[in-house]
């Protein structure tokens, strides 16, 4: 074995860009990008979207044992979306809220780069989002109105917090309160 003085000993050496954060979000892409091209972006976006129901479901139960409470009022929702978003390194804000809706804004994913030309990976946002809105207020319509995904610089997320004419026209995926009590 000879000893090279010019290049790394070991592999631990060698300048790879790898970490648990680098490594998930892009086994998260290639498996979204795989349903995508395998089934298509519709179905693909139905398997993210069941993913991220039970993610929603998990959310809503930390929150509302943090809030102490049964159920979180609109203040809070919109609280726990920009917070739990924040905790995973995004960057949304609240743009808008009112009795009938919540208008979120976002300047980065927390998918980061990896996002970028995936878009059934936004309904992770779409789910938790609507789940823990319908799970707490009853109903909600989640309206990816722009996303990083498509190429837009950031998102606009509209959470419709009523089933209004507006939030019937908008095109978006519908959430409802279960009909037993969620643990």
């Amino acid at each position: 074995m000879t000893d090279n003085l010019d290049g790394p000993r070991t592999a631990a050496d060698l300048p790879i860009p790898l970490e648990r954060d680098l490594f998930l979000r892009t086994l998260i892409r290639e498996l979204a990008g795989t349903l995508e091209e395998v089934v298509g972006l519709r179905e693909a976006s139905g398997y993210i979207s069941v993913v991220g129901g039970r993610i929603g479901e998990w959310l809503d139960r930390e929150y509302r044992e943090g809030f102490g409470t049964g159920r979180l009022d609109r203040g809070q929702v919109a609280d726990a979306l920009v917070d739990l978003k924040r905790r995973i390194r995004g960057d949304f804000f609240i743009m808008e809220q009112t009795d009938d809706r919540i208008v979120l804004g976002n300047r980065a994913c927390p998918f980061a780069e990896k996002v970028v030309g995936r878009p059934s990976m936004c309904m992770m946002t779409s789910n938790v989002f609507g789940q823990i809105t319908a799970r707490n207020l009853g109903y909600a319509k989640v309206e990816l109105q722009e996303t990083i995904a498509q190429g837009a610089a950031g998102c606009r997320v509209v959470v419709h917090l009523r089933e209004t004419p507006a939030a019937a026209a908008a095109d978006g995926r519908e959430y409802f309160a279960p009909s037993t009590p969620s643990g």
